[in-house]
């Protein structure tokens, strides 16, 4: 795959303006706090989607009864 596609098309210009602003807003200590937080809501996120779709397989289940 295109590493362009990944990138949402942004350019290398546009993705270093990006991280310098990240990096003037938050600074360099609060960063590794974010990312830890968006990993445990993205974690959090995959468990919920997969419950429900747990949930659906048994609906299904039940009705095909």
């Amino acid at each position: 795959m295109n590493l362009n596609v990944l990138l949402f098309g942004l350019g290398p210009m546009e993705i270093v303006l990006i991280v310098a602003v990240v990096l003037l807003l938050f600074g360099g200590r609060k960063i590794p706090e974010l990312m830890k937080g968006l990993g445990q809501g993205m974690r959090e996120f995959k468990k919920a989607s997969h419950v429900d779709e747990d949930q659906d397989q048994e609906i299904q289940k039940k009705d095909s009864k």
